[in-house]
């Protein structure tokens, strides 16, 4: 583009190729054709109030306007809103007053769009103009969506979680206030993807939504929603989703026009929208810091998939999915962003404008027994705390990572190793063994109720549960794969490993660990630490450490799903009723580490770009800032124009910021350190550099990256930086919060104990049912449901952490007790209460209570001078204590409901015991609940 143009010309030229681009013929009005295509832009076309810049029409008749600025008004745009509205209400000349419906405010860089029917129209940035048809399209709707949007139908509870009618109501409110970003924030196991499907059904249903995209960073995921999608069934239809409208998973570059949901990876769609192949293999990979190892190509207009293809779009796990690389294919399209994640951080808050429509985090999804709690065992040796040292001149094995290979050396000198560096530059198979002999020893004490005879229990001396390892790499899986099969004595079977690198298809490997009861144990580095839902996991063994708080919590995500006895008997045979907890084991102290904020590249985000080079020139060359300096660099770079870029390469003397931060980000990279150590000390092509000679390698790597780090670069880009740069503070949202983090197991359960003790203590003398227990047994025959309800709903209401789930689990391991734990929250609170209080010695479930009072007071009454019950009175009598179970009381009204209505209510009871009726049951109220 010629220099010599003048900003306003520049921006019009540019304004013209976007419109051009997005299917408009650009006429001037000497050459005014409104039939020649569907989409005529005409230049300054007169009106009443002086000429607008573009006018829109579609199909002949006007729709739209552009009020064109100059790039450098990009600042002011949204001050040219009065200006477009007086336009849209002129007079057209020959035409009169067409109240154009469809504005915007374009300066060729940024670009803003107001549709002036929506309810409160407001003005939002696009990335390019919207094609004709769309326009048509609008226009043949009844109202826009906006206003749809507004008149959804009440939702109903039926089939919904509390957390996720909230969820769904919140999001329906935000959608209808026309805010553009909302956060779903869902404890993993809380079901965020069926929250998301009944939200999108609703819209395509009431509000007639076009099109939605469900987008995942895996294909794993991928195929994980789309079954998801097909099992879905509707609150208000007996046909299943798919039944009703069309769901794609994309597979291609082609992307359908004929269905409502699509599902896509991300780096599928960039593909797409680059118009680039893409192997399947790149789908299985998280998105990461490896993105940005090459400079991102910015996405550009694609007609085939425009900014307006979809209304919608749910981002699935989008605590990793929204940034560096990926954030642009995002913000490309014109569409209302719905995030999902159960680990949000400060940049995700950002990223959706602080609009989190719900929270409801791990901890209340276990009080409300969604997920289940877990306790942590920690396992820990000497080499993994310390390292060791090899003498020099023994004789060691060096292995090929990948191919296995293996080669016998002479150390020439002493090679130290610390416990980081296990399993990946150094191997040490007994560290390996001694941390899974130990997890084998200790099942016995973790799972004490899964015994199975022994000529079936095999070493470990219980039926394993589904456990699953977390490995560093590929080749450390392996060796772990290796040991387990030999230290629990199995067959291939009964370990395997699951990643996308294995030889067998991944996705049936992991359907087998879900369903059937083989494999027993599974090991995996990425593939199903995030997202994958394996409800009947008991076990998870850390022996790999991660720096990244939300991915740990993740990753124990893969054990907090809660599962029926009906579904946990299913692959374990000595499993005697639902999944209670899992437990944690720690071989490698991850429960302990610091958990950092990753997945950016600014690690220094307190340092001024200015103090950063700086010190970067005099000397400083720790990744950290390395790796801060580079992603400064590529953000700064995009925003320097042409002449900008040169000055910089003059500066530089050849490279530009972009291959500057590529450099500054590679110089870390181990496997090119290795090739460079190499090449430096001439060592064999499969030797392994010593840390010395690593060390050197990045040295010399640093100072070639730094080299164009200049003072002189430092000034100029500090003077583009302030006149362009304003300081935009999404990662500081104005929220308190307190975390803690727990490791003794045992301690946890006893604070448990003392906080109930200490609750019910201070409630004994204002909550009737404590009242009872505590100070008038002689009352005890009134204990109602009602009366634990109540109870239970002020337990709740004050201390949701003491869920009598959870108190039971650490009374049980008080008092060694292998009681099943009552299904129902009433029954255990009745229970806890009375070994509480004193009533019993040990923790008693209270149908096993009432089923020994009943024993005894039978037997009293049999062997005393009374007239002995009947078969008939025994079977009724029965039933009155399984209602006493139940209910804890029994009235004479309750015999009209069932279950003794069908044997005849009230009136069968007088025929079998006459006089004696309500005596009987009075004793039975007062002797059931000794």
């Amino acid at each position: 583009m010629p220099n010599n143009q003048n900003p306003e010309q520049r921006a019009r030229d540019r304004i013209d190729e976007q419109l051009r681009a997005s299917g408009w013929t650009v006429q001037s009005l000497a050459a005014l054709n409104p039939q020649a295509a569907r989409g005529v832009a005409v230049r300054e076309y007169p009106t009443d109030t002086g000429p607008m810049d573009y006018l829109l029409m579609v199909d002949g008749e006007p729709v739209g306007l552009i009020e064109a600025k100059r790039e450098e008004e990009g600042h002011r745009i949204t001050t040219v809103e009065e200006q477009s509205a007086r336009y849209a209400g002129a007079a057209l000349k020959h035409v009169g007053r067409a109240d154009l419906r469809f504005v915007y405010e374009a300066t060729g860089e940024i670009t803003r769009f107001t549709d002036r029917d929506d309810p409160a129209p407001r003005a939002r940035e696009v990335f390019q103009f919207h094609r004709p048809e769309t326009m048509a399209a609008w226009r043949a709707q009844a109202a826009p969506l906006r206003a749809r949007l507004q008149a959804l139908p009440a939702l109903q509870p039926d089939g919904l979680r509390d957390c996720q009618f909230r969820a769904i109501n919140n999001l329906e409110t935000s959608l209808s206030e026309n805010r553009p970003r909302a956060l779903i924030q869902m404890a993993t196991g809380a079901g965020k993807t069926f929250t998301a499907i009944t939200s999108i059904y609703r819209l395509l249903k009431h509000a007639d939504v076009k099109r939605v995209l469900f987008l995942v960073d895996t294909r794993n995921l991928g195929v994980q929603a789309e079954n998801e999608f097909h099992q879905y069934l509707p609150q208000d239809d007996n046909r299943k989703f798919t039944e009703l409208y069309t769901v794609q998973r994309l597979r291609s570059p082609h992307v359908p026009t004929d269905g409502q949901v699509c599902i896509s990876t991300i780096q599928r769609l960039y593909s797409i929208l680059k118009g680039e192949p893409l192997e399947e293999s790149a789908e299985d990979e998280l998105p990461g810091l490896d993105a940005l190892r090459r400079e991102p190509l910015p996405v550009v207009y694609n007609p085939r998939v425009p900014p307006e293809f979809f209304d919608v779009i749910v981002i699935d796990e989008c605590h990793r999915s929204i940034y560096n690389l990926w954030r642009q294919v995002i913000e490309y399209f014109d569409s209302f962003l719905v995030g999902l994640t159960a680990t949000p951080d400060n940049r995700t808050y950002g990223f959706f404008h602080q609009n989190v429509v719900s929270e409801y985090p791990l901890e209340q999804s276990v009080v409300d027994g969604i997920n289940v709690d877990h306790f942590v065992w920690r396992i820990d040796t000497r080499l993994t705390r310390e390292g060791a040292k090899i003498e020099a001149e023994e004789t060691i094995e060096h292995r090929d990572r990948l191919t296995r290979e293996q080669r016998w050396q002479q150390l020439d000198e002493d090679l130290e190793y610390e416990g980081a560096q296990l399993d990946r530059s150094v191997v040490n198979p007994s560290q390996i063994r001694t941390v899974v002999q130990a997890f084998r020893n200790a099942l016995p004490r973790m799972f004490p109720d899964r015994r199975l005879p022994d000529d079936e229990a095999g070493p470990a001396g219980v039926e394993v549960p589904k456990t699953l390892i977390f490995a560093k790499t590929d080749s450390h899986a392996d060796d772990i794969i290796h040991t387990v099969r030999e230290e629990f004595a199995a067959g291939n079977d009964f370990c395997r490993k699951i990643t996308y690198r294995i030889d067998d298809d991944p996705q049936s490997v992991l359907n087998s660990f879900r369903n059937d009861y083989h494999p027993r144990i599974a090991v995996t580095v990425d593939m199903i630490a995030t997202g994958t839902d394996v409800k009947p996991i008991e076990c998870l063994l850390f022996m790999r450490d991660v720096k990244s708080r939300n991915y740990y919590m993740q990753m124990v995500g893969r054990g907090t799903r809660s599962l029926d006895a009906d579904g946990l008997r299913q692959v374990n045979r000595s499993a005697a009723g639902p999944k209670a907890h899992f437990v944690l084991v720690d071989a490698v102290g991850v429960s302990e580490s610091k958990k950092m904020e990753t997945g950016s590249l600014e690690r220094k985000p307190s340092v001024p770009l200015k103090n950063l080079m700086q010190a970067v020139t005099m000397g400083v060359r720790d990744p950290d800032s390395l790796t801060s300096l580079a992603g400064r660099l590529a953000r700064l770079s995009k925003r320097l124009d042409d002449e900008q870029q040169q000055a910089v390469r003059k500066i530089t003397g050849g490279p530009d910021l972009n291959t500057i931060a590529s450099e500054l980000l590679a110089t870390d990279d181990p496997d090119a350190l290795r090739r460079a150590a190499r090449e430096t000390h001439h060592l064999p092509e499969n030797a392994e550099p010593s840390p010395e000679q690593l060390e050197t390698a990045r040295e010399e790597r640093a100072r070639a990256a730094t080299a164009a780090i200049t003072g002189a670069l430092t000034t100029y880009l500090e003077e583009v930086r302030q006149r362009q740069e304003q300081v935009v503070d999404t990662l500081n949202p104005d929220k308190l919060e307190v975390s803690g983090w727990e490791t003794d197991a045992e301690t946890h359960r006893e604070q448990l104990r003392q906080a109930f003790r200490e609750w019910l203590e201070a409630h004994r003398d204002d909550i009737d049912a404590l009242t009872i227990y505590y100070h008038q047994p002689h009352r005890r025959r009134e204990i109602t449901a009602r009366a634990i309800r109540e109870l239970l709903d002020a337990l709740k209401r004050e201390q949701p952490k003491l869920a009598p789930a959870r108190v039971w689990e650490a009374y049980a391991r008080l008092d060694e007790v292998q009681a099943r734990r009552p299904e129902t929250e009433l029954a255990q609170i009745i229970a806890l209460v009375r070994r509480v209080s004193g009533w019993d010695d040990q923790l008693t479930p209270y149908a096993e209570t009432v089923r020994a009072n009943f024993k005894r007071w039978v037997f009293g009454r049999h062997s005393g001078n009374q007239p002995k019950f009947n078969e008939e009175q025994m079977a009724w009598l029965e039933k009155i204590r399984d209602h006493i179970a139940a209910s804890f009381h029994i009235t004479v009204d309750d015999l009209d409901y069932a279950p003794f209505d069908a044997e005849g209510g009230r009136g069968r009871m007088w025929q079998l015991f006459g006089e004696d009726m309500e005596r009987v049951l009075d004793q039975m109220n007062d002797e059931m609940a000794a």
